[in-house]
């Protein structure tokens, strides 16, 4: 039997009219409840670095900029929102602490830490490359003999464990036939190392570009750098946000990652690179020469936001090495960490989608339309992943 329902056809067609206009409705209401997101009272971002410099500053990155600059606060000037910046003296360890923790929402970081609290169930998403392909260098005192990387075999060397150096070191360890058990290796922060090396404790160390400024006054020489060698020999670093808040302030968190590509972007242009030296340089810890022959005449490839086939294919690396060196008891994939979405739709909002190169696995860059959409996948998210 059929009921009066089914036998009118015009009951049938205003009620899918019905159901129509819910739908609408419905779907409205979430749109403009995603454009009402409220951000949260208190956004925690943190950098794996202390302040340096009299008085203390951080001004390293397309981070560093935008928070020395105030643009985070100046994108959330109309909301009730604060932001409270925190600088870890203990680097990467200090960050995943802080994000088991709950105590941040947002890190400036490196690799290696961030793959050692992945591998441990710490869960973060990437938003964004920050502080990637930096340099790494090796200096000795200005009476040393030693002339070659090969060379350290059995010497005192120091570097900082556990921060994104370590794996490009022992990358570089390893192309000149040693392991970190061949040589007698000091674990020492950055400041405690230079002041290792300058009162003769150490016979080298490995570090960064503010050992130039060491090396033009005389006291230590530069035995070897990644600058003008192959880029799988540097340092890579990221924003990465806690899952937990991104679930719960994904336009928050929107807002954030478009600030972070805004910095990059006005930090790329030719016209403003006298301007970003000056703010990178610190007086009495980095110079702004210094700073120009470390990141050379362009600055836009290392203000570059994006996770390449060549950042990706280091921090696949790095998620091998950290298991190899016994950092991490196990290993994951890297794709479903990394969360392209919110950088998409920046990069779309601002018209720059196509403004930096990515590079392939070998840190050559692509050029072809077909290859540089093939290296930006989309990323299909669930949550906590």
């Amino acid at each position: 039997m059929r009921n009066a329902y089914e036998e009118n056809p015009k009951q049938q067609g205003r009620a899918r009219r019905w159901i129509g206009a819910l739908l609408l409705i419905a779907a409205q209401g979430l749109s403009l409840s995603a454009q009402a997101e409220a951000p949260p009272p208190v956004i925690r971002f943190a950098f794996a670095s202390p302040k340096v410099g009299v008085p203390p500053q951080y001004t390293a990155g397309t981070a560093g900029i935008a928070y020395t600059k105030g643009w985070f606060e100046e994108e959330f000037k109309n909301d009730n929102t604060k932001f409270e910046f925190l600088f870890f003296k203990g680097a990467g360890p200090a960050v995943n602490e802080a994000f088991t923790n709950k105590q941040i929402d947002f890190a400036s970081h490196g690799d290696l830490p961030s793959v050692i609290g992945r591998a441990a169930g710490l869960k973060t998403r990437l938003l964004f490359a920050n502080n990637a392909r930096s340099n790494i260098y090796l200096a000795v005192p200005p009476n040393s003999t030693l002339k070659s990387v090969k060379e350290l075999k059995g010497k005192k060397v120091s570097f900082f464990k556990g921060t994104n150096s370590q794996t490009p070191i022992n990358r570089l360890l390893r192309a000149n036939g040693l392991t970190e058990r061949d040589l007698k290796v000091v674990n020492l922060d950055t400041a405690s190392g230079k002041a290792a090396l300058l009162n003769g404790d150490i016979d080298a160390l490995f570090g960064s570009f503010d050992l130039l400024t060491l090396r033009d006054e005389g006291k230590l020489k530069i035995l070897y750098t990644s600058n003008g060698d192959s880029p799988i020999y540097t340092r890579q670093g990221h924003i990465h946000v806690d899952d937990e808040f991104a679930t719960k302030y994904p336009e928050t968190t929107r807002r954030i990652v478009k600030v972070l590509v805004k910095t990059a972007h006005w930090g790329s242009l030719p016209e403003n690179r006298a301007e970003v030296l000056k703010l990178w340089a610190i007086p009495g810890v980095y110079s702004e020469s210094t700073l120009a022959e470390d990141y050379g005449p362009d600055l836009g490839p290392r203000f570059s936001p994006l996770f390449d086939p060549f950042l990706v294919g280091r921090y696949k690396d790095v998620v091998k090495d950290a298991l190899e060196y016994k950092l991490s008891r196990k290993t994951f994939e890297v794709e479903p960490w990394i969360d392209r979405s919110f950088q998409n739709a920046a990069l779309k909002e601002l018209k720059l989608e196509n403004f930096w190169t990515p590079l392939d696995a070998n840190g050559k860059p692509i050029k072809s339309a077909a290859a540089k959409a093939a290296a930006a996948p989309a990323t299909v998210r669930t949550a906590s992943k």
